[in-house]
């Protein structure tokens, strides 16, 4: 799986994207208004008086006469290359003037007024007149022509670096407070408002979690979701809709397969009394017998999980009497002995009492049939509600105790059966809310034991 498929926090993700939408928004936004102002004339041109009255003061000079006049310096003529528009205004004490470019009329006759001020800006009413007229700036300064008082303006367009200094400028006074605000709003408000528009998620995982296989029908709610999620949300619950037809067949499958399976092994019963007797008729009957228990196990299974655990009040000590008395005949033709430990009270559980009969039968026919040919196999009951099956046989590796309940599993590839027979025991215990564990035995050989649930003595 790659890097770009692993889960991610959508709170996180959300949030981090809203804040790159929001600084793009705000950059474009300053970079409109400051276009903005520059085509409406609000922020006109680069105001580079200051070097203006430079070269001005440095070109400025007398005529012949005593006038006032300025040389062709390089730093003139590039000033003039550069604006077009270039107009100022010079004026000694003695009232001679030197003027240049396009002096707007109200500054032409200006300047006597001021002959006491050594520098001032002057400007407009923004709302009152025309924006687009330049603010000029006046200063007194010393020249080779003496004393003089300059007034100019420039106006022409932004030069690249002076509107990405605006640019900046704006951006930090206006758009990163703005950014920084609306960051933080969006890191607390984000996570906020993600969690309350999947509130309803949590009860849905619940559902989903708490759904099992013994629980069909089961489908997740949609309520209180958001409807980008309900697509999702149906979906899953058709797929578990497919799921339970499926299950549905695969059961009935099952049952009517186990109810074929018992005339054809009624039949071969029959016919296997009525061989001579020997190891091989012995061998046989076992292998009848276990096949028979299979099949009824298999109904139970589906009858008990098809009706909703029909279950009563079972007294172990006879559910054990029970079996023990039909597979008596079986272990001794068999070569062992059968022995039942049980107390003389009963001991009692909610169950199925066929069901719970057959899950021990197929564990005592699991001992006759994998069993050494001899020795005692044990049935014991105890409180406060459980049954062991003990052999002395070769016992179960540790390392396969829990293997051994998966289906079809067998503990060597040539063993007789199919490796149904323990998983079938396991699901007629589970069915009935207890567990089955196998350890070894107090003489060598394996002890299972199914654990119910007990019922309180009165």
């Amino acid at each position: 799986m790659s890097r770009h498929d692993d889960p991610y926090c959508l709170r996180s993700r959300l949030s981090w994207r809203l804040l790159s939408l929001q600084a793009v928004l705000l950059l474009a936004l300053v970079a409109v208004v400051v276009g903005a102002l520059c085509a409406s004339g609000l922020v006109l041109a680069e105001r580079d008086e200051d070097r203006v009255i430079d070269v001005v003061q440095h070109a400025l000079t007398r005529d012949a006469q005593g006038g006032l006049t300025v040389r062709p310096t390089p730093e003139l003529r590039q000033l003039r290359s550069e604006t077009p528009d270039l107009w100022f205004l010079v004026r000694d004490r003695q009232g001679h003037s030197l003027a240049e470019g396009a002096v707007p009329a109200e500054f032409a006759a200006i300047g006597g007024g001021l002959d006491q001020i050594s520098q001032a800006r002057l400007g407009w009413q923004l709302f009152e007149d025309d924006p687009r007229k330049p603010a000029a700036r006046l200063k007194r300064v010393d020249t080779e022509a003496g004393n003089v008082q300059v007034i100019t303006a420039t106006q022409g367009r932004l030069t690249g670096a002076k509107a990405l200094v605006m640019t900046s400028l704006a951006f930090l006074g206006i758009a990163l407070p703005g950014l920084l605000l609306m960051g933080t709003a969006t890191f607390i408000a984000t996570p906020m408002i993600v969690r309350r528009a999947f509130r309803g998620l949590d009860t849905t995982a619940d559902q989903a979690r708490r759904i099992d296989i013994h629980q069909r029908g089961a489908r997740l709610s949609v309520e209180r979701i958001p409807l980008e999620v309900v697509p999702l949300v149906t979906a899953v619950n058709d797929a578990l809709a497919r799921l339970d037809q499926g299950y549905a067949r695969h059961k009935r499958f099952v049952a009517d397969a186990a109810h074929e399976l018992r005339t054809p092994i009624a039949i071969l019963n029959t016919r296997l009394e009525s061989l001579a007797p020997g190891p091989d008729k012995t061998r046989l009957l076992e292998d009848a017998a276990r096949l028979a228990t299979l099949a009824e196990q298999l109904l139970d299974i589906q009858r008990l999980d098809r009706c909703g655990h029909p279950f009563a009040r079972v007294d172990l000590v006879r559910v054990a009497q029970g079996a023990a008395a039909d597979l008596a005949p079986l272990a001794i033709a068999g070569g062992y002995e059968l022995a039942l430990d049980a107390p003389t009270t009963p001991i009692e559980t909610i169950g199925d009492a066929a069901a719970l009969e057959r899950a021990l039968t197929n564990l005592v026919q699991n001992a006759i049939q994998h069993g050494p040919r001899r020795g005692t196999i044990g049935i014991r009951v105890s409180r406060p509600a459980s049954i062991e099956v003990t052999d002395e046989g070769p016992g179960i590796p540790v390392g396969q105790r829990e293997q051994i309940f998966e289906p079809f599993y067998r503990l060597t590839p040539l063993d007789r059966g199919a490796g149904l027979g323990l998983n079938m025991v396991r699901e007629i215990v589970q069915l009935h809310g207890g567990h089955v564990s196998v350890t070894d035995g107090p003489d060598g050989g394996a002890c299972f034991r199914i654990t119910l649930r007990p019922i309180p003595q009165d």
